[in-house]
């Protein structure tokens, strides 16, 4: 008997898409912290935090998640990627529930640091489940849907605590941190149905079972469907490759070829963050106070357009992205946040001054109507930059690069690579907004071009093949000089992998043999 149900198998975005709900926590806690940044009954309940002990509780979610997605590895190779989600539910639920009945900054930050632990499993092992469940063609799509999720979680959550913003007392903030946990429910509830990943089954020797997934996956059941065996074969050789290749370990991430991989990984997820979209999900509050945009009506409703929009422009990349390129995504995303961040820091700096907004010392924009509404037209317009381009690639591209033996581990530091430079800023960017101001805009500007030199001379394109075909892309070498490698590389038929699988049978055969003579 089948341990997951067939028909949700069949269907291959709904099989790709449930686990972003893990994704969509993300963006639940994000605006569970933006939304209430100027809320008097958080501000009282929590004794008034400044800007160093705000960024301090923003910042205990993302050291969670770091601490969580390194240790993710064992889980993801023992028990497999699905249980892992589902552990990654119900830890969100412990969080959500400590959240909501906080009675001071230390039971809330507790709370955010289990939050964190639920997201830094989710994060990590999502976009693995993703990339090795899903038919390469829409392999893309799939994974980019979990930058979707993330996008509506914080929509969602905003306007709930746009809503709630009404309400007189702590119910405010602990209705919507309460109701958090129903998409959690769900998560962890749902995924009894989905199956496992057919490379972590031929990996523990479950190879009739992986097959009879991988048939449901593509084929509606036909075992014998000619992308069913292409992806068989191709899965069976490479793991049997990997696995006489050495033992599983930390470090065969340091190893030729490994290493080169795991820096593209880690740096992507790094220049995700640096790119500033921080300053533009957490702190966007801080942002439209500073470029004069006065009343938490008005604020709120500015904020509330802007995740809108992200949520929007993630719609092209969906599509779009397995047809574009993850190296052109990349390239124009960094160019242009580059560009709007330079001039939020430019109308800033010009036209700004230091000023007292609500009892806080702020650098501000004052009068100056037209001059406000340059610096929101420019936040959005990085918003929609960065929901097009880096947001979706930067899930993507790590979960797709690395060989099986060492996939789960890699991704999961590149993504403790995100949490680590999210846990950084959260707690940098007020202090650094109530210091140097508008100069804060002018650092994460350059970061970005930072990032567009690096994309430029070092990713190569992985869309369009499968995850073992990825294997040749990296073995043509290039390490810096990425554009030389073609679209076409890797590519191959049902044959040839079935050819390149017999001979490394006999290889080990005749090794076998030697190896008994030798014996003898």
């Amino acid at each position: 008997m089948k341990r997951y149900s067939t028909r949700i198998a069949s269907n291959p975005y709904l099989v790709g898409s449930f686990a972003c709900i893990g994704g969509g926590l993300f963006g639940l806690d994000i605006s569970s912290m933006s939304g209430v940044l100027n809320n008097e009954a958080y501000k009282r309940t929590f004794g008034y935090p400044g800007s160093n002990a705000q960024g301090a509780i923003v910042a205990a979610m993302p050291a969670g998640s770091f601490v969580r997605a390194l240790l993710v590895t064992k889980l993801a190779d023992v028990i497999g990627r699905r249980p892992t989600i589902m552990t990654s539910a119900w830890i969100w639920v412990i969080g959500s529930i400590l959240q909501c009945a906080a009675q001071d900054r230390g039971m809330l930050v507790v709370g955010r640091i289990f939050s964190g632990m639920s997201i830094g499993l989710a994060s990590s092992c999502v976009p693995l489940y993703q990339s090795e469940i899903t038919n390469h063609n829409i392999r893309g799509r799939i994974v980019s849907l979990q930058q979707w999720a993330i996008t509506w979680g914080i929509l969602i959550q905003y306007f709930i605590q746009f809503g709630c913003s009404y309400i007189n007392g702590a119910a405010s903030f602990r209705i919507p941190w309460g109701l958090q946990m129903i998409p959690a429910i769900i998560l962890g509830l749902g995924m009894m149905f989905f199956p496992e990943s057919p490379r972590w089954l031929i990996d523990h020797g479950r190879e009739e079972e992986a097959l009879e997934v991988l048939a449901d996956l593509h084929s509606g059941g036909d075992p014998n469907n000619e992308l069913v065996q292409l992806e068989y074969e191709e899965i069976k050789a490479q793991v049997h490759f990997e696995k006489t290749e050495g033992a599983k370990s930390y470090l065969d991430l340091l190893k030729p070829g490994i290493f080169r991989r795991v820096t593209l990984g880690c740096s992507l997820q790094m220049w995700s963050q640096l790119s500033g979209m921080n300053i533009m999900m957490y702190y966007i509050v801080y942002v439209f106070q500073g470029a004069g945009l006065t009343g938490r009506r008005g604020n709120l409703i500015a904020s509330a357009v802007q995740y809108v929009l992200n949520v929007m422009f993630t719609i092209p990349a969906i599509i779009y992205i397995d047809k574009w390129g993850r190296r052109p995504l990349l390239l124009i995303g960094t160019m242009m946040m580059g560009f709007w961040l330079y001039l939020v820091g430019g109308l800033q700096g010009g036209f700004g001054e230091w000023g007292i907004v609500d009892g806080d010392r702020v650098w501000v924009i004052s009068d100056r109507g037209s001059v406000t509404k340059g610096v929101i037209v420019c936040s959005y317009l990085f918003v929609c930059s960065f929901a097009v381009t880096m947001g979706p690639v930067s899930w993507t591209y790590p979960a797709e690069i690395f060989p099986m033996r060492v996939r789960a581990k890699a991704v999961s530091l590149s993504t403790a690579t995100n949490w680590m430079f999210n846990f950084a800023l959260a707690w940098a960017v007020p202090p650094g907004l109530s210091n140097i101001a508008w100069k804060t805009y002018f650092i994460f500007g350059t970061f970005n071009f930072a990032a567009f030199v690096h994309v430029f001379f070092c990713f190569p394109e992985t869309a369009g093949r499968t995850l073992e075909e990825i294997e040749d892309v990296f073995s043509q070498g290039h390490t810096f000089a990425a554009w030389k490698i073609k679209r076409d590389i890797g590519k191959k038929t049902l044959q040839e992998v079935k050819r390149r699988s017999e001979a490394a049978s006999f290889d080990d055969g005749s090794k076998e043999e030697k190896k008994a003579e030798e014996t003898a």
